[in-house]
This record gives C-alpha cells, structure tokens and sequence, in this order.
C-alpha cells in the first residue's frame, strides 16, 4: 500500500480515496489529480487487498483504476463493486468511481456486456458528451479526453439500475451511474 497526502493548503478534511490500481501506470495520473484536489489517497494493488479489508478501512471515496484486460481480471474490484451496494457488508455508501476497466468492471457485475469496440482507441483523442448529472458538474459537455482501450460496453445490454450518461459523438457509451 501507497499512501499519499495533498499539499497543505489543499487538503480538505475527511476526504480520503482508497484506488484500487488494476497495474496501470495511468493510475498514478489519476492519483495526482485527486491529491491536487486535496484528497488524501490510498493505492493498494488489485490482488493485494481483500474486500473485508478495504471496508474496514472506511474510505470516503473509492476508484477503480484503469488496466489490462477483461473485467475478469481486475482483482479484487469485482467482489469490491457488490459488495459496496450491499448494506450487511458496507452500511454507509461508498462513492466509487471506474475509469476504463474500473468502469467496465463496474458495469459487468451488474449484468451489462463488455465486448470489444469497433475502433480501438490507444492515444486517441476523443470528445465526451454527457447530460449534466452530478458526476460531471462543473465539466463542459464536450470535453476532450486521451482514451486507451479496445473494449466498451454495450449501452444496449445496461441493466435497469445503471444509467447512461456519457457518450462519444459516435454514441459509444463513456459513463454510467447507479440509480441508486
């Protein structure tokens, strides 16, 4: 485990973000971002945390980093992403986010498909369209973001509870959230 503590005059108190790092180096950009909005961050390695673990940690926010391969082969994140929704394991929400397989992953274990996309994008620049919800406030809709990934998940086979809310121009799906 990693642990890092934003500047000073940036912390802000009570926010700390458990990442989970799915073997990424992008993770570590994401690590900076959330250290220069002044949130505390801890960084355990996919296969070196253990749900119960991660609970009792009680972080205020979690993500789920991006990575290599399918949603079947990120870790921990799989059982992390049930049981976060299941009051007996984890009584007080748990804000999570997923970028790239993270998101995937998110989206698999609720029931949707993840297959490969129709062009595969490594270092290409993309704009994202969204509709505004919570997640993205503040954010311009567009807004142009770097995507590496060969697989996306199809907005068709959503379950009911997940919500579509980002989109490329071309309509492939970029964000979902939980209705809950």
């Amino acid at each position: 485990m990693r642990r890092y503590q934003p500047p000073a005059d940036r912390a802000r108190a009570g926010v700390r973000v458990l990442v989970i790092d799915n073997y990424d180096s992008f993770t570590f950009n994401l690590v900076q971002l959330l250290l220069e909005l002044g949130a505390g961050v801890d960084v355990h390695r996919n296969d070196a945390i253990a749900v119960d673990a991660v609970l009792a940690d009680r972080p205020s926010h979690l993500l789920l980093s991006p990575g290599p391969g399918r949603p079947e082969d990120s870790g921990v994140c799989q059982d992390l992403c049930l049981a976060v929704l299941d009051p007996a394991r984890c009584p007080e929400p748990l804000p999570t986010l997923g970028v790239c397989l993270g998101h995937q992953t998110l989206c698999a274990v609720h029931g949707a498909t993840v297959g490969r996309a129709g062009r595969i994008m490594h270092g290409k620049r993309s704009p994202i369209l969204h509709g505004g919800s919570r997640l993205y406030a503040g954010v311009p809709s567009p807004f142009e973001v770097v995507r590496y990934h060969s697989l996306i998940v199809d907005e068709r086979m959503l379950p009911p509870q997940l919500i579509a809310d980002a989109r490329t121009p071309d309509g492939e799906l970029m964000g979902v959230h939980h209705r809950d």
